[in-house]
């Protein structure tokens, strides 16, 4: 019976006054008598009736006098009254043995509403979100699990290259600490090994000035710098091989005025060409003692405009910078060069290794690296547009006897352009969730989207000069590679994505006679991402 405790003692010290009334009135009405002051009997009806008698006492042998009536009730009323006043004790004693649990529970409430730490829970767009009650504590806890098939249709690529794989398997751990300090801690499962993708902290002390310490996307490559879970294709175009693509350092970072300007500078440990510093020679660590430079400004001029339709153009320019030499003993060779790769993820490039017995005769960098990356992009309703060119600049060396060498500085070149559509009319975006008008959960057919792409890589012919003095073995690397591709991405709903890509890509040079044969691939995944 407790749920009834709170009413019954809410109205509890009022009851014996309510009784007492409803007993007065009661009273009232029972001795009330037949005939008020100056109110005559009913007259005779229209049956011609006279006025009726009152009965007398002998007409009614079973009635009592009227006085002793009004002493029965009267003890009736008291008897009554005694029992509320008991009722009453009771209920005052329970009240203080035992606090209401409404009492509790509002007192928890106070103390939950009055408390800053207090944590409030949700789900959304960032995932699965811990906010403290006054929103400068903001845990988001997210995820990208990404599962592929390749299915090769050329006569270059072996069998063994067709394969199903968990592409990506990144739990991800992001937030804001007293409203001000950023981290985010990634690491990713797949591929049968753990790596460390993200792992960053910065202060945002103004939006135009954030300092950012750690391990995180290098800000050059527009594409690379796009999430995955955004990427509107399943790898990155042939332009990325030229980048950088995760860094370990320090940089500052900030956007002025609403993004309409925004900039990064920093310097880092340095990564190969399409790797990162996990793929240094020891990794996530400076071993050769040089480090990198790396700056990007970006300004879409538009934002702010009336023209709607130009403001979600923007453009921008990247650079980097470092003065570098590999090393190299007649047992061991740390060139820091990167192995190039085509979409299908098959090789494409490669320098020269050692062959050497008394030393070591292997392709090396040798003095100053530099890349200029201009890039634009531009999104209005369902269409979008990205574009960008990398130049890269890399002296290298090579040991060919004991006592001569030779040494060079190659100009290596890539751009691409990519385009995107929705057929089912969501708007295209750089850097936005793609919510699908009316999911499949809803009824509906998600959203589709068709999207197309065309990129080439090429490498300088010095590379393959010389014979078998060359940097790059004509025979097994390529020198330059042209790729088209096209794809259908269904979103069946904000978090769930099925991607069909069909690459074809053609090579000059990369075999004993002639060019190499074509790759074409088809790639599939279906990813989950919150």
């Amino acid at each position: 019976m407790a749920f009834l405790r709170q009413p019954l003692r809410r109205h509890a010290r009022g009851a014996p006054r309510i009784a007492a009334i409803a007993a007065s009135g009661l009273l009232t009405l029972i001795l009330m008598p037949a005939r008020a002051a100056g109110v005559d009997e009913p007259s005779a009806t229209a049956s011609g009736e006279g006025p009726k008698e009152a009965p007398t006492s002998s007409d009614a042998p079973n009635s009592q006098p009227a006085g002793s009536d009004r002493d029965a009730l009267q003890r009736e009323l008291e008897r009554e009254a005694a029992r509320i006043r008991a009722l009453e004790q009771r209920l005052s004693k329970d009240e203080s043995a035992t606090p209401p649990p409404s009492s509790s529970a509002s007192s928890s409430s106070a103390s939950s509403g009055s408390n800053p730490n207090a944590l409030s829970g949700s789900f959304g767009d960032e995932g699965f979100t811990l906010e403290s009650a006054d929103g400068l504590n903001v845990i988001h806890l997210r995820g990208n699990l990404s599962l592929d098939h390749r299915y090769f249709d050329d006569s270059y690529d072996p069998t063994t290259a067709d394969t199903f794989l968990v592409r990506k398997a990144r739990p991800t751990l992001e937030g804001t600490l007293d409203g001000m300090f950023n981290f985010r801690l990634m690491p990713d499962f797949a591929q049968g090994k753990t790596v460390l993708q993200d792992a960053w902290v910065n202060a945002h002390f103004a939006d135009w000035f954030t300092p950012q310490i750690g391990k995180f996307k290098a800000p050059v490559g527009l594409e690379r710098l796009q999430l995955e879970e955004f990427s509107r294709f399943i790898e990155a175009s042939l332009t990325s091989d030229l980048l950088p693509y995760r860094d370990l350092g320090f940089a500052l970072t900030g956007n002025i005025d609403k993004s309409l300007f925004t900039y990064q500078l920093g310097v880092f440990d340095g990564a190969p060409d399409g790797q990162s510093t996990d793929s240094n020679s020891t990794p996530d660590f400076n071993s050769t003692g040089k480090f990198v430079w790396e700056g990007r400004v970006f300004a879409r001029p538009f934002r702010l405009s009336d023209w709607e339709v130009l403001r979600q153009f923007g453009i921008g320019i990247a650079a980097t910078y470092v003065n570098v030499t590999g090393t190299r003993t007649p047992t061991s060779t740390t060139s820091l060069l990167a192995n190039y790769k085509t979409t299908g993820q098959q090789p494409l490039f490669s320098y020269r290794t050692n062959t050497g017995i008394t030393f070591n005769n292997a392709t090396i960098a040798d003095g100053i690296e530099r890349r200029l990356v201009p890039q634009a992009n531009y999104y209005a309703g369902p269409f979008g547009l990205l574009a960008e060119y990398v130049q890269a600049d890399q002296q290298v060396a090579r040991q060919l006897t004991a006592t001569t060498s030779r040494s060079a500085t190659l100009e290596n070149r890539a751009w691409q352009v990519q385009g995107y559509f929705f057929l089912t009319g969501e708007k295209e975006s750089y850097d936005q969730l793609v919510v699908p008008r009316r999911s499949v959960r809803q009824g509906g057919f998600g959203a589709w989207e068709i999207v197309a792409r065309y990129h080439e890589l090429h490498f300088d012919d010095a590379a393959f000069a010389d014979g078998a003095n060359s940097f790059a073995n004509p025979a097994t690397a390529a020198r330059n590679a042209r790729a088209i591709g096209v794809g259908l991405n269904w979103y069946l709903a904000a978090h769930y994505k099925l991607q069909f890509d069909y690459e074809h890509t053609r090579f000059d040079g990369g075999a004993t006679t002639g060019n190499r044969p074509d790759e074409r691939v088809l790639t599939t995944q279906f990813m989950l991402a919150f």
